[in-house]
C-alpha cells in the first residue's frame, strides 16, 4: 500500500503536500462559511459562483496549462507557480483582517487563484511520475490522494476553529504560511533522482493532448462520465455547507462535517493505493456506492444522520476519483501525459463550473436536500451508462493490417495487458511499438507502417 514511499524524493513530496493540503482545506472551508455568512445573507448561489470562478479557467486555459509541464522542467514550474499563490492567498487574508473584502473582490480573487490552480495541477499531478518508477505510478497517485484528504481531515476542523476563535483572515493567511512546506520540499527533492523525462521527436504542440484523448475512446468515456458525476454528484464543500445551515449548524458543525467526510475519503484513497493498478469496473462501482450514499444524504432528518451518510460518499468520490486519474495517466503514452491529464483536469474541475451554480440555485428554490438528491440522480445516471459501458463497450483495438512483417509472438503469456509506451509499461518508453504522440501516429522507420494500437483493458 505505502510502496511509492521507498522513494527519498516522493516522501518528501507526500510529506509536504500533507501540509500544503491542510491549508488548502483552510481556505476552502473558511472561504465557503465567510461568504455565506459574513459577505451575504445566506446566498448559497453566490458561494457556487465562487467555486465556478475558480474551476472554470481549468477548462478556460486548457491549451496552455498542459503544455506548460510538457514543455518545462515541472519542478520549477511548480516552484513558480505555487510562490504566486502564496502571495495571492495571503493578500486575500490581509484583506480579510482589514476589514474591505467585498463580494465582488471576492470573486475576483478567486478567479486569479483558478487562474494559477489550473496551471498548478497538471504540474503537480504529472510530477509524480517523476518522482517513483513507472510500475509505482498508480500506488503514487492513490497516496497523492491519501496525502490530499489527510489535509482534508485536518483542515475543516482547523478551519472552524479559526472561524470561531479569529476569523476567516487569519484561516486565509494560515493557507498562505502552508504553500512554504510545499516550496521548501520542492527545493530539496534531489533532481538527479528524478525519473528522466522522455524527449519528444519535434516539440510538443498544445492541443496534441486534446487530439490524442479524442483517438481514445476509454478516455472519453471516463471525462464523460466524471463530467456529469463532477458536475452534481461530488461538490462535497458546497453541498455540507449547504446542509450544515439547513440544519441550523455553525462555523464548528461544517468544520466538522467536512472532517468527518475526509475519514471516508481516506479510507477510500488507501483502498485505491493498494490496488495494482486502475481499473475502469472499480471506477463504476464506486459510483453505484455514491448513489447510495447521495440517497442517504438527501433523505437524512438531521445533521447526525447527515454526517453519517457523508463518510460513504467521501469513501466513494474519492475512489472513483483516485481511479479515474491513476487510470488515466498511467494508460496515457508519456510525451502527451500532461496536456491529456490537463485536459481531464479541465473536463472535472469545468463540470463544478456548471454544476456549483446549479447546485445553489436548486438550494435556495428547493431546498438543501435537493442539492444532494439531484447527486444521487447524476450518479445513478453515470452507473447505468458505465454498467452498459463494461458489458458492450469496446473492449480493445485490433492493430491494423500493414505491409511491416508480424512481431513474433511471445513464448510465454504475459501477466497482464501492457500499454506500451505507458506507465503500465515497466520497459523504456522509447522502445515499445506504440509511438503515438500528440494524436498522430509517428512513422520514425520511414517505412510508411502504421505503429500497432495500445490494447485498453477495462
Amino acid at each position: 500500500m505505502f510502496r511509492s514511499l521507498r522513494a527519498r524524493n516522493y516522501r518528501i513530496w507526500f510529506l509536504a503536500g500533507i501540509v500544503s493540503n491542510v491549508g488548502t482545506w483552510v481556505q476552502s472551508t473558511a472561504m465557503n462559511w465567510f461568504i455565506l455568512t459574513e459577505l451575504t445573507d445566506g446566498d448559497a448561489t453566490a458561494v457556487g459562483v465562487a467555486l465556478g470562478l475558480q474551476f472554470a479557467p481549468p477548462l478556460l486555459l486548457l491549451p496552455l496549462t498542459g503544455w506548460l509541464p510538457d514543455r518545462f522542467d515541472r519542478r520549477r514550474l511548480i516552484i513558480v507557480i505555487d510562490s504566486l499563490m502564496l502571495l495571492l492567498v495571503a493578500g486575500m487574508g490581509v484583506i480579510t483582517l482589514a476589514g474591505a473584502m467585498t463580494l465582488p473582490l471576492m470573486f475576483g480573487l478567486c478567479l486569479a487563484f483558478g487562474i494559477l490552480n489550473a496551471c498548478d495541477i497538471p504540474a503537480r499531478q504529472t510530477f509524480v511520475t517523476d518522482l517513483v518508477r513507472q510500475d509505482d505510478v498508480a500506488n503514487a497517485i492513490a497516496l497523492n490522494s491519501a496525502s490530499f484528504n489527510l489535509g482534508r481531515l485536518a483542515g475543516p476542523a482547523a478551519a472552524g476553529i479559526l472561524l470561531v476563535a479569529v476569523g476567516a483572515g487569519w484561516a486565509f493567511v494560515a493557507n498562505g504560511a502552508t504553500y512554504l512546506a510545499l516550496i521548501v520540499g520542492l527545493v530539496l527533492i534531489r533532481p538527479k533522482e528524478l525519473v528522466p523525462r522522455a524527449r519528444p521527436p519535434r516539440p510538443p504542440r498544445v492541443w496534441g493532448g486534446v487530439r490524442y484523448l479524442a483517438k481514445r475512446a476509454d478516455l472519453v468515456f471516463v471525462c464523460a462520465s466524471m463530467f456529469v458525476v463532477g458536475a452534481f454528484a461530488i461538490n462535497i464543500p458546497l453541498t455540507s455547507s449547504i446542509m450544515v445551515e439547513t440544519f441550523g449548524g455553525d462555523a464548528a458543525d461544517f468544520g466538522i462535517v467536512n472532517s468527518i467526510v475526509a475519514i471516508g475519503s481516506l479510507a477510500g484513497a488507501l483502498y485505491a493505493a493498494r490496488a495494482k493498478r486502475a481499473r475502469l469496473g472499480v471506477m463504476v462501482a464506486s459510483f453505484a456506492l455514491l448513489t447510495v450514499a447521495a440517497i442517504g444524504g438527501a433523505l437524512a432528518p438531521d445533521i447526525r444522520w447527515y454526517t453519517v451518510a457523508v463518510v460513504f460518499t467521501g469513501f466513494a468520490v474519492i475512489l472513483a476519483l483516485a481511479t479515474a486519474n491513476g487510470y488515466v495517466q498511467s494508460t496515457t503514452h508519456v510525451l502527451v501525459r500532461g496536456r491529456v491529464l490537463a485536459a481531464y483536469m479541465a473536463v472535472l474541475m469545468g463540470s463544478s463550473t456548471v454544476g456549483s451554480p446549479l447546485l445553489g440555485i436548486i438550494a435556495d428554490t428547493w431546498g438543501g436536500h435537493w442539492s444532494v438528491a439531484v447527486g444521487a440522480v447524476a450518479a445513478g445516471a453515470a452507473t447505468i451508462a458505465g454498467a452498459a459501458w463494461l458489458r458492450w463497450g469496446p473492449r480493445k483495438e485490433l492493430p491494423p493490417v500493414t505491409s511491416a512483417p508480424p512481431a513474433p509472438e511471445p513464448t510465454a503469456p504475459l501477466p497482464e495487458t501492457l500499454i506500451p509506451g505507458s506507465a503500465l509499461d515497466a520497459a523504456s518508453p522509447f522502445t515499445g511499438p506504440s509511438r503515438v504522440v500528440d494524436g498522430d501516429e509517428d512513422d520514425d522507420e520511414g517505412d510508411g507502417a502504421s505503429a500497432p494500437r495500445p490494447v485498453f483493458d477495462t
